[in-house]
């Protein structure tokens, strides 16, 4: 696992941007597992920058986003599909077929889970997923029913900190300001 500390928001969005770009430049039509909520946004700013300088092109690219609320259509301003339309899709040239978000319209929870688990198949993987952790260790809408941040990197896994599977995972790079990763030995 490799761990970044940067100085603030602004510094950390930068470096998650340039992870991404890295991405996109070395694979054109990668895949891309793109997150929700506060934390990416200035990431997702910085990608728009790039792109309407002409220093990215993200015809070929394919996203796929981790989560959606239920029973929210996406035009709905509280959908996670509106959210990444407004954040980011509707800024760059990614085609549209091309951004996938769970369907949250779909009554039937676990078949919206099958299909979108099939999508993420038939495209073959995702290449670079981001995730927003929690101060509380969530990843997503993985709540932990208890709170130790030190846990997730270097703990047990365990349910009570769902982002310690990060640990399980070949090729993770944790990205995170001073003060978000203040409880991790240095």
């Amino acid at each position: 696992m490799k761990i970044i500390k940067t100085k603030d928001y602004e510094h950390m969005s930068r470096v998650t941007a340039n992870l991404l770009s890295a991405q996109v430049i070395v694979k054109p039509d990668c895949i891309l597992g793109l997150a929700t909520g506060s934390t990416p946004v200035g990431a997702y700013k910085q990608l728009v920058q790039w792109f309407q300088k002409g220093d990215l092109d993200f015809s070929e690219v394919t996203s796929v986003n981790l989560d959606e609320y239920k029973g929210l259509s996406p035009e709905n301003d509280q959908s996670y599909r509106y959210f990444m339309n407004h954040n980011l899709f509707d800024h760059i040239n990614i085609r549209k077929d091309h951004t996938f978000v769970p369907n949250g319209r779909e009554p039937d929870a676990e078949k919206a889970c099958d299909d979108y688990n099939k999508i993420i198949h038939d495209l073959g993987g995702i290449d670079l997923q981001l995730l927003g952790l929690g101060n509380n260790g969530h990843i997503g809408f993985n709540e932990p029913s208890s709170s130790f941040e030190k846990e997730a990197f270097f703990g047990s896994i365990t349910p009570q900190v769902p982002a310690s599977v990060l640990q399980l995972h070949s090729d993770v790079t944790v990205v995170g300001d001073e003060a978000a990763l203040s409880m991790l030995p240095h």
